[in-house]
């Protein structure tokens, strides 16, 4: 695949009549430069900030608000409510704003300035929870705001709700199938709700029976990976499957955001944090095969863009 035919939207993305078929159809970008230190494998980045609301959640919060509205339990007259440390909120308000629902959403208070600039914007009520208690403070804090009334919610429960991998199943593995031509040998991607990890790799694994499929989180409960978990000392997600991944990848955070940095400075792409996180882990994928004199086609995600972590202080450092 050449650089120049996996950057170009499918030129349906350009004559959308609605905003919602924007969603999905993201590039793949192949990683040219990173790659270099390990001849014969080759390194993508699904470039997911391509989805208009910045994110790979799109996917995911559109498949829960169109299951939400075909079973019923979304109707003009409930707040669609949620915990979230951000891109998924985002996605929520965005989606809620074009159809015309109300958003609440439940978040760390430390969540980035500019996700709560762009909430705000949106519309949507925000509020927020223990900083130190990260997504699952926001995931206790909306469970008790539902409990409290339940006939005036649409609780989703993105950490809960199939519709999440489903998306992916459905939709993102097949694009990357086909963007690799089913050359793909590996699959990596970081967790939080874990939907992209699990979604992807089942559908990958059912049409690629020789694939491997690694997972990736944080290597402590207490680390700077906004959105990721640590499930050993997380509430661990409802959809989440530890048989799913072949082996799992532990990411300190000072390597994703030189990573982050890298990916800008490098390959010009400007990526978040849980990017760098991924493609902390793709390299690690690569550099075991190259030790072992093995090709590979291996693909990441890149979950969103810097935009809305352009604040933190990582950005400065020279390395």
């Amino acid at each position: 695949m050449s650089v120049a035919t996996s950057i170009v939207p499918p030129v349906s993305r350009l004559v959308a009549t609605d905003l919602l078929q924007l969603i999905g159809n993201t590039p793949l970008i192949r990683m040219q430069h990173l790659a270099r230190e390990f001849p014969g494998i080759e390194i993508y980045g699904k470039a997911e900030f391509f989805n208009p609301g910045g994110s790979v959640k799109d996917r995911a919060a559109l498949n829960m608000i169109l299951d939400g509205e075909r079973t019923g339990k979304l109707t003009r007259d409930r707040v669609l409510l949620d915990a979230t440390s951000g891109n998924t909120g985002i996605a929520y308000a965005m989606i809620a704003a074009y159809r015309g629902y109300k958003v609440k959403l439940c978040l760390p208070k430390n969540a980035s300035l500019e996700r709560k600039h762009v909430l705000r914007a949106y519309g949507a009520e925000m509020v927020f929870s223990d900083p130190g208690e990260g997504s699952d403070g926001a995931i206790r804090l909306c469970r008790e705001i539902y409990q409290a009334d339940p006939d005036k919610y649409f609780y989703p429960d993105q950490y809960n709700n199939p519709a999440n991998w489903k998306a992916h199943y459905d939709g993102t593995a097949l694009e990357i199938l086909a963007q690799t031509n089913g050359r793909i040998t590996h699959f990596v991607a970081c967790m939080g709700t874990s939907g992209t990890f699990m979604g992807n790799s089942r559908r990958l694994r059912k049409e690629v029976p020789n694939i491997q499929c690694i997972s990736a989180q944080p290597s402590s409960g207490f680390h700077g990976l906004e959105g990721l978990k640590h499930m050993p000392t997380a509430i661990v997600p409802g959809i989440y499957d530890p048989k799913a991944a072949d082996d799992n990848i532990w990411i300190e955070t000072e390597e994703a955001y030189g990573m982050c940095r890298r990916l800008a400075r490098e390959e010009a792409v400007l990526a978040g944090i849980s990017s760098g996180a991924n493609f902390v882990a793709a390299m690690t994928v690569a550099r075991k095969l190259a030790e072992a004199g093995k090709r590979g086609v291996i693909v990441t995600i890149l979950a969103d863009g810097a935009y809305k972590y352009l604040s933190e202080p990582f950005w400065n450092d020279s390395n």
